[in-house]
């Protein structure tokens, strides 16, 4: 880990600190809404001055809030979050990918519905593969994808081999598959399989866990 990286995650754990207090946190809760004098946070919050001055300056060395004098009435200052304030908060970290590769054992249901997810979140290219591809997409895949107006491509199943690139991202959507290969550089996911029920139930479960999922991680990557 460099310097940079090192300064980066300190001033992360900072403001996790800064936050772990409940008083603290419903600040920074009504701040999300809109700047708030100290006199109308101490107001809204029922406590005494001097302990929201500890709070507000704790808040301000986190580099979570910036304040500013009042154009009207220049004895009274306002609390705004800072910009970027709760930029890197969650864990995990921001990362470069040039294209994500989804991969599950057949390439007829999670992979091709994660490809198409992410299409619809993103910038970064996405495609899908698998390591036993079955001759077409599961009829399951497709309804749930018409159902919630989804856009599968119209590409048949295909083989990791004809498909992987050396510098994609992979991300294995099937327990089978990641245990089947060794790729670096990649994540997973341990989505169940719909198909083994084959209900519909089974396929709107898989397309919310996809879907809670690839709203997780593309706010994560950027284009390489």
């Amino acid at each position: 880990m460099n310097i940079e990286q090192i300064d980066g995650l300190r001033a992360r754990v900072a403001k996790h600190a800064a936050l772990a207090d409940p008083a603290r946190l419903r600040i920074v809760d009504l701040l999300t809404l809109g700047d708030h004098s100290p006199t109308e946070l101490q107001a809204e919050l029922g406590m005494p001055s001097n302990l929201l001055s500890h709070h507000l300056r704790t808040l301000e060395e986190a580099g979570l809030t910036t304040r500013h004098r009042s154009e009207a009435d220049r004895r009274r200052s306002y609390l705004r979050l800072a910009p970027g304030a709760l930029d890197g908060l969650t864990p995990g970290g921001d990362r470069g990918a040039r294209r994500i590769l989804f991969v599950c054992t057949r390439n007829s249901a999670r992979s091709q519905l994660a490809a198409a997810l992410w299409r619809q979140s993103s910038e970064i290219p996405a495609s899908s593969a698998g390591t036993h591809p079955a001759d077409r997409i599961a009829q399951g895949a497709l309804d749930v994808a018409r159902r919630h107006g989804v856009v599968l491509a119209d590409i048949a199943p295909r083989q990791l081999d004809e498909v992987e690139q050396g510098e994609d991202f992979v991300v294995t959507v099937c327990d089978n598959a990641h245990e089947e290969l060794t790729l670096a550089g990649g994540i997973h996911w341990s989505v169940p399989d719909p198909l083994r029920l084959n209900t519909e139930e089974a396929f709107e479960a898989t397309f919310t866990d996809l879907s809670h999922r690839v709203g997780d991680l593309a706010p994560r990557l950027h284009v390489a």
